[in-house]
């Protein structure tokens, strides 16, 4: 059995909802773990008698629509909640799910994430951070139970496993991921799809987007440090959006001695921060958490309204000090 203690909870939780609706809300600017977490657990839940529907601050990104199949999904601007209860995925702290559906839902009956960051925010916090991703969690209580899980719902969970793993690359990949994972193919999940779907299906826009961002790169601190930059400029001269964004930072990530990977990208209301690192003890998610966010040990992010000339010495000096704090543990 997968996470037996939360199996139970869930379950229990399930049962208290039988008949009522919910709706599973994600965090803005969702990604394949937050849009295969809320579809799986929403056919689930569904068809455990639950009256379960799926919204988002944010559009579902067009890589990550073929996993949602006659899931209902609703945009928090046109949602009307009707006695619905809410409950969270993926969703470190409760600002996540965006000022629209924070005032919708003053109470979040369960929070339902694998961020070692996360607030404990709602009625019930199932916060299971030793996990790579919250689809780990819910796939494995879906099994644990009995649940059904239908092709659509299998191949959901499985999208949330593999880009949260980096398609089983990162250090959180564990023998338990690929247990679930292969559970899931058994029950119509389909790596061969997923994988065109996600990264086959790019846009010219997105390659001289790459382009300019690989132009940017700079390297710091003797090159363990690699950060790249995407001005409002390279969407307008590219025609792409933010969403284009996904998986940028993983280029500079990949480069050889480089220990701790960042992009800023410019937004209307500020600059988002994105950091990954290949070892768990260099602890990004600390370094966002000087700037007000926070994530995975390896792979986080952060909002700030600091001009670039001003936020990137301030990021420098907080990765350089946690730097210093794990050589300080090893020593």
């Amino acid at each position: 059995m997968f996470y037996p203690e939360i199996s139970a909870v869930v379950r229990s939780l399930a049962q208290e909802l039988k008949g009522q609706r919910v709706a599973i809300l994600g965090h803005m600017r969702p990604d394949g773990d937050c849009i295969g977490s809320q579809v799986g657990l929403c056919r689930v839940l569904q068809a455990e008698g639950v009256d379960a529907v799926c919204v988002n601050a944010d559009l579902i990104p067009r890589r990550l629509r073929f996993i949602v199949g006659d899931t209902p999904f609703f945009h928090a601007e046109t949602f009307v909640p009707e006695g619905h209860r809410a409950i969270t995925v993926d969703c470190a702290d409760r600002e996540r799910i965006g000022p629209t559906l924070g005032k919708l839902f003053p109470e979040i009956l369960a929070n339902l994430d694998h961020h070692i960051s996360n607030t404990r925010y709602a009625v019930h916090n199932i916060v299971e951070s030793r996990s790579a991703a919250t689809a780990e969690i819910l796939a494995g209580v879906a099994l644990s139970n009995g649940w059904r899980i239908d092709p659509t719902t299998a191949q959901a969970f499985y999208v949330g496993i593999a880009t949260d793993t980096g398609q089983f690359r990162f250090p959180s990949t564990t023998r338990r991921v690929f247990s679930i994972s292969g559970r899931l193919l058994d029950r119509g999940a389909n790596p061969a799809v997923a994988s065109h779907e996600l990264y086959e299906r790019e846009s010219i826009g997105k390659m001289r987007l790459l382009e300019k961002f690989l132009t940017s790169l700079k390297m710091e601190c003797q090159g363990r440090v690699c950060i790249g930059f995407l001005s409002n400029a390279f969407f307008d001269e590219t025609g792409t959006t933010s969403e284009d964004t996904e998986g940028l930072v993983d280029y500079a990530r990949s480069i050889d001695g480089v220990d701790v990977a960042g992009v800023l990208e410019e937004r209307p209301d500020g600059i988002k921060g994105s950091l990954r690192c290949k070892n768990h003890i260099f602890r990004v998610d600390q370094v966002a958490h000087t700037f007000g966010g926070g994530g995975h040990t390896c792979a986080a992010g952060f909002n700030s309204d600091l001009p670039f000339e001003q936020l990137y010495p301030k990021l420098l000096e907080a990765i350089q000090h946690q730097f210093s704090s794990t050589n300080s543990t090893d020593s």
